[in-house]
């Protein structure tokens, strides 16, 4: 399946009286794995939410947004093509409609025509067809100085809301909130742009009540709640780490799916992804709707998931999901046949490096054919093939590249872009991002000189042993512990996700019977090597045939999750296979 190993995660010493009698001890176990002490730090409730009174420029975000509110002047909504920057839109346009906000539009660049971010172009744009009084950034705008500038110059005021790290400078913006900007209280670093903007119309909110807004224009005090499907989506989509403020905010937006009070759009893609609504985790909405929702702003435009989202018309809702689906077939397809010339460009490379030599610890691919909106999932792709940090590169105009970077655990990407820009002033445009993903722009040019810097300053930080896949298990299960009992107590536990991964674990089996299914994928029988009398378990592997067996017909090792198979009203206990290796 891969050049992956195994490996058992460190056990933390585990008191059976911080944990509740009803919950399972494998459970309670994987919780102090992952550095939970008690069970108050599982607390899911909106209480044992942080305060948005901690975030850095608050104050002045609100008296913004009260200014615009209280002369109902028009207010621009400025978002990103992913799912952050859709469902970052949608709350902001939902929640100033719910707070009494008569005159709020959004506005998407379209990534093909005018790039990341708040750029002058997209300004000139806002300023013909908008005429705003006070623009909005939504999971952008933090490194959007000659934007903010061509705004201010045009007489708008501008709030950035981001959570991407900043560079030195920041903006002239008129309000700037980012739990990532020096000096920021706010004690977790790991907001979404959707968990920004929440916050700060949580913010919004409190002022206007003490303001007695509500009740001057008879208005109900909207609870502003029915938001947090959208955060949810957008927080698990754009893989930030679920620390326990993140973890609160997605399982409470799970909560609501579950019980069926999501918007239209929501409920329209999980129509479309064939997903059950009362049994939705967080899987699906990274794995399932995150990706029909990055689709439009992949390949066409986003504003169509904007408009999804937005939507409480349940029909218009399903037309426009299906057309999202669509797009992520498409997507699927530009991916596929990027994914092979990627493979087919790497084993060239292999077959031209000298015996001795080694594929770059840093790797840059670049094809003048490839697709903009799919480089970061082609460099995701290839960084889980090759266990190192990739950028994938393609024509952007002008005689420019654009790149998208995925890295490894170990090595912060931004930092990394960060030090070769310092190092090599003008070689990079733009760039920014996060500590596992990353967008930058250079010359088509200058890309060897920029791969050689890559790789090197990569090296910097990480060793052979770092590029070694590894698989980490919480352990073996006994036969008994794979129980429709504790499946179902995983599957609902957590939210599981990035920081925060859904137990995995491993064991040795026999192989009693194997079966292509989908044309590429492994159904298995296996009964675990230490209880050769009980009964088999279905198991499946994903992406796997039968020749990636090491030994079909003795034992091997697997690294497995334990979870629920419905099919056609029955349901039975199933192993999902991540990772085959021989004992």
């Amino acid at each position: 399946m891969s050049t992956s190993i195994i490996r058992r995660q460190s056990v933390a010493d585990l008191h059976s009286e911080d944990w509740p009698a009803a919950l399972h001890p494998v459970l309670a176990q994987i919780y102090a794995n992952r550095g939970i002490r008690s069970a108050a730090e599982l607390e899911r409730s909106l209480q044992k939410l942080l305060s948005y009174q901690d975030l850095s420029g608050i104050d002045a975000a609100v008296n913004l947004l009260c200014e615009a509110l209280s002369q109902q002047r028009r207010i621009l909504i400025v978002g990103d093509f992913d799912a952050d920057g859709a469902t970052s839109c949608a709350v902001a346009v939902r929640a100033l409609r719910m707070l009494g906000c008569e005159s709020v539009d959004f506005l998407v660049p379209n990534r093909f025509e005018y790039g990341y971010g708040l750029t002058p172009e997209i300004v000139a744009v806002a300023v013909a067809q908008y005429r705003p009084y006070l623009l909005v950034t939504v999971d952008n705008g933090i490194s959007s100085h000659a934007g903010v500038a061509a705004a201010r110059a045009a007489g708008i005021r501008v709030l950035i809301t981001d959570h991407h790290l900043p560079a030195q400078t920041l903006p002239d913006a008129d309000a700037i909130v980012n739990p990532n900007q020096s000096g920021d209280d706010f004690a977790s670093k790991h907001l979404a742009g959707v968990g920004v903007i929440f916050y700060v119309m949580l913010a919004l909110r409190a002022r206007l009540r003490r303001q007695d807004w509500f009740d001057a224009h008879g208005i109900p005090v909207p609870k502003l709640s029915g938001l947090l499907d959208l955060v949810a989506l957008g927080t698990v989509a754009d893989v930030v780490k679920l620390d326990h403020n993140n973890r609160i905010l997605v399982a409470q937006g799970l909560a609501r799916i579950r019980r069926g009070l999501a918007c239209a759009g929501i409920n329209a893609l999980i129509a479309v992804a064939r997903r059950q609504p009362d049994r939705l985790v967080a899987a699906d909405l990274g794995f399932a709707l995150g990706p029909r929702l990055n689709a439009a702003g992949r390949i066409d435009d986003m504003a169509l998931g904007i408009q999804c989202l937005l939507t409480d018309d349940a029909e218009q809702a399903m037309t426009m999901a299906r057309e999202l689906d669509q797009l992520n077939r498409e997507r699927r397809e530009i991916e596929a046949s990027m994914q092979m010339q990627a493979l087919d460009s790497l084993d060239e490379l292999t077959g031209l490096l000298e015996d001795g030599d080694e594929l770059p610890f840093g790797l840059c691919l670049y094809d003048p054919g490839w697709h903009q909106g799919v480089i970061g999932i082609l460099a995701s792709r290839i960084k889980e093939r090759l266990h190192r940090p990739v950028i994938a590169f393609a024509p952007a105009g002008n005689g420019d590249i654009k790149g998208s970077a995925r890295s490894v655990s170990g090595l912060h990407i931004r930092d990394v872009l960060d030090a070769i820009a310092c190092a090599r002033p003008g070689l990079l445009h733009k760039f920014g991002g996060h500590a596992m993903a990353a967008g930058l722009t250079l010359s088509e040019t200058d890309l060897e000189t920029f791969s050689a810097a890559f790789d090197s300053e990569v090296r910097c930080h990480l060793s052979t042993d770092d590029l070694r896949g590894v698989v980490f298990s919480d352990g073996p299960l006994a036969a008994q512990q794979m129980s429709m009992e504790l499946a179902e107590q995983l599957r609902m536990a957590g939210p599981w996700g990035q920081g925060f991964p859904e137990p995995v674990f491993d064991g040795a089996f026999a192989v009693s019977q194997s079966t292509i299914v989908g044309d590429r994928h492994l159904k298995l029988k296996l009964t675990p090597a230490a209880r050769t009398a009980a009964s088999p378990i279905d198991a499946i592997a994903f992406n796997t045939l039968p020749e990636d067996l090491p030994d079909p017909s003795g034992l091997i090792q697997c690294a497995y999750r334990l979870d629920v198979n419905e099919y056609r009203g029955q349901r039975t206990v199933q192993l999902i296979v991540e990772h085959i290796e021989a004992v």
